[in-house]
């Protein structure tokens, strides 16, 4: 059972000097080891105990008016900082570095809350925290430091790693393996039916989704995103892939370590992502498709071949003048007959030439 009383835990102080940030982030120190800092903000919004970063150089023009106690810069920059700096090779990276300072999460303490609904035949490690009003399935595991939060259903057969964290309303429906670390954010679901079906006397016939989904270690999985279970195979996650919200996942995709879609991506079943990927937001992959290593498409982009080439990839049309999209929607329209006529001259002083 839950205890009443959260257990003490190492919480991070809520101020540390330069000097400490500086080791945190890898950075060089230029300035006062000693002053305290006791927040993160942006360049704008930055007040006298607080540190932040230059990391785009849209930016670059609040720098002469921050108000910040400290900023994180590259070399580049340094000069023109008003104030203390530390020196780094990427600002964001110890930027993100030295924020986790400041991040502080609720205690979660160890046991079962009264409310949740657990299977005799499921296996919860004495070290996990089960929140209120969850349900959790037959034969289904939950390993040491798992969080899994306030409303989370977990189905039959599915292994939660130690240190997970499902932080609400996650549901895991069947089958589904979750590595170590793996942070679910709130409405997810894995482990739903792919979309498989069948023609039969002109009506759809249902395939049977006999699969699971496997998530590599390390990985994050946005609100409201759905990783469909396989259809034979399990749909696979290696480790450190990181999905934004709303993004689709059909069946038997697999994605490479290290792979990141941001929001609305769309991937059709039996698709195979490769390592070190970028998919910018409402991306759409048709399905049985393989991608290689390193490859970055752009927002809006529509994937509908194999990219075996690393590089970056884009179809997506940027926003324009309504005006002047009308023209040249109008001119796309006729884009056929004006090639045809452009041939026809091209062949005829070619022929002309001849003569």
């Amino acid at each position: 059972m839950a205890s009443s009383n959260p257990q003490p835990g190492d919480r991070p102080p809520r101020s540390f000097t330069l000097a400490e940030l500086a080791r945190r982030g890898d950075c060089e120190l230029r300035g006062d080891g000693g002053r305290v800092i006791d927040g993160v903000a942006t360049l704008a919004g930055a007040g006298p105990k607080q540190i932040s970063f230059l990391a785009n150089a849209r930016y670059r023009n609040q720098l002469a008016d921050c108000r910040a106690a400290a900023v994180i810069v590259s070399e580049s920059d340094a000069q023109a900082c008003p104030v203390d700096r530390l020196i780094s090779a990427d600002p964001y990276r110890s930027f993100a570095l030295i924020a986790r300072a400041f991040e502080t999460k609720p205690i979660r303490p160890s046991g079962i809350h009264p409310t949740a609904v657990v299977a005799e035949s499921a296996w919860i490690d004495p070290a996990a925290h089960i929140g209120p009003h969850c349900s959790i399935g037959d034969r289904s595991r939950i390993g040491a430091g798992a969080v899994i939060g306030p409303g989370c259903v977990i189905g039959e057969d599915c292994a939660v790693g130690d240190g997970c964290e499902l932080v609400a309303r996650v549901t895991l429906v069947d089958r589904v393996t979750l590595g170590q670390r793996v942070l679910i954010h709130p409405g997810a679901v894995l482990g739903a039916d792919g979309f498989g079906l069948a023609k039969a006397d002109g009506r759809w016939l249902k395939v049977p989704q006999l699969g699971g989904v496997t998530v590599g270690d390390d990985c994050e999985i946005g609100a409201n995103t759905t990783i469909d279970r396989g259809a034979l195979e399990d749909t696979v996650l290696e480790e450190d892939v990181r999905l934004d919200n709303q993004v689709q996942i059909g069946h038997n995709v697999r994605i490479g370590a290290h792979t990141a879609l941001a929001g609305c991506v769309g991937v059709a079943g039996s698709t195979r992502i490769g390592r070190r990927c970028l998919l910018g937001g409402a991306v759409g992959v048709v399905g049985h498709l393989e991608i290689c290593d390193d490859v970055t498409v752009t927002g809006f982009s529509m994937v509908s071949t194999s990219i075996r080439s690393p590089g970056v990839y884009g179809s997506g049309i940027p926003a324009q003048d309504h005006r002047q999209w009308q023209r040249n929607l109008v001119r796309l329209h006729h884009l056929n007959d004006t090639t045809r006529r452009l041939l026809a001259l091209n062949n005829k002083k070619d022929t002309e030439g001849h003569d």
